[in-house]
């Protein structure tokens, strides 16, 4: 009789993050008797703070985020993937990344997770709300702002949300932050982006600092307080018939006055194994299903998921359940800004927000805030 081989993997607490991974452990012990994976999920908040030493200590599978692959480089504590999957299936889900996912989460030539979840922040309507109220979707930050006057915008304003905006601004006025050594941005674009982020953020009801993107579509589809979000991270669970009490429609972002779009923030998820894995062969076959095109279309994302894999992106039925939310965001993902992802940098991501959340509530000296922030950014680099 063969003895059951245990596999423990961690993902985050939302139908996104772990029912796919259920269902997926399912289908995987019905082909495979004697393995069964047991997942834990963590909430979200977790998902973006919680070390990721801890977790590769304790279990075999981890759902990652992407800036901690130079960290994840320098320790060992995940296993390259390319020294163990296939050259050809690793070749197809790099031809078929959306946008940066899967580059993201690829350091010092080493493969560190498959990205079976791709996002970035998108915008979002109500189009019941839309048509009733008889209003047009912003084009531009300035039909943003006289929708905002309205009383009808909301937008996820927690300091990790908050900061990924903040890039996104960054990114809108023509530079990437983090391109020089000394400093995030320079002192015009940052200082501008503040005052953008905070134009806004004083025209909408201040319940949103407490909210991340869940927060906000469940106030868009539980009430109808809110009938447009110009930016946050894409839950496709929104956009499917039975899933929310109202259904949201997801769209591309507003355009600059020169008419090119605004560059949000990549998101999504990696499956990754840790190095402490007694199985590996067991887990790279499970991280094959749960990765691979076919599974992704069908398998993954009719349980909850959100597809890492271009096809399942461009897939007709796909579509067809989710109100169009994949091809109607796909530019967004392929033109979102790749974080940094230097062991350190979760140093910055963890108290950089933090200061503009407290700029955008309180006021203050925009280039005071960035001077903060240059110094966090010069820290996180001396915090390996």
């Amino acid at each position: 009789m063969t003895e059951t081989i245990i596999l423990k993997g961690i993902t985050w607490d939302h139908s996104r993050g772990y029912c796919p991974m259920v269902a997926t452990a399912q289908r995987f012990l019905e082909t495979h008797p004697y393995v069964k994976i047991e997942w834990t999920k963590r909430s979200l908040q977790d998902f973006a703070d919680e070390h990721i030493d801890k977790l590769a200590v304790k279990y075999d599978l981890l759902v990652i985020d992407h800036p901690w692959a130079g960290y994840i480089a320098d320790t060992g504590i995940i296993l390259p993937l390319n020294k163990y999957l296939p050259a050809l299936f690793l070749e197809d889900q790099e031809t078929h990344s959306v946008g940066k996912s899967y580059e993201s989460y690829n350091f010092d030539g080493n493969q560190f997770a498959l990205a079976i979840d791709a996002s970035t922040p998108v915008a979002s309507s109500r189009p019941d709300l839309i048509k009733k109220l008889n209003i047009s979707l912003p084009r531009t930050f300035e039909e943003l702002l006289e929708l905002a006057d309205k009383g009808l915008v909301t937008m996820p304003g927690i300091p990790i949300d908050t900061l990924m905006n903040y890039y996104m601004i960054c990114c809108m006025l023509g530079e990437e932050p983090f391109q020089g050594e000394e400093f995030v941005v320079s002192k015009s674009t940052g200082t501008k982006a503040l005052e953008m982020l905070k134009d806004l953020a004083d025209r909408l009801n201040p319940e949103f600092f407490n909210w991340n993107p869940i927060r906000v579509y469940e106030a868009m589809t539980t009430t109808d307080n809110f009938a447009y979000c110009p930016w946050a991270y894409g839950y496709s669970n929104y956009s499917k018939n039975g899933y929310a009490l109202k259904i949201l429609e997801y769209h591309n972002l507003i355009k600059d006055n020169k008419d090119k779009p605004y560059r949000s923030t990549l998101g999504g998820t990696g499956l990754a194994i840790s190095a402490n894995c007694k199985h590996i062969k067991i887990a790279i076959e499970y991280a094959m299903l749960v990765a691979n095109p076919t599974s992704q279309s069908t398998l993954y994302f009719d349980n909850g998921g959100q597809p890492g894999h271009r096809k399942a992106w461009e897939d007709k039925d796909v579509n067809e359940k989710s109100a169009n939310f994949f091809k109607s965001t796909l530019k967004t993902l392929d033109n979102a800004f790749l974080r940094p992802r230097y062991n350190g940098y979760m140093h910055f991501q963890d108290n950089a927000g933090i200061i503009i959340q407290k700029y955008l509530k309180n006021g203050g000296n925009p280039s005071q805030v960035l001077f903060t922030l240059n110094k966090i950014y010069l820290d996180s680099k001396n915090s390996k």
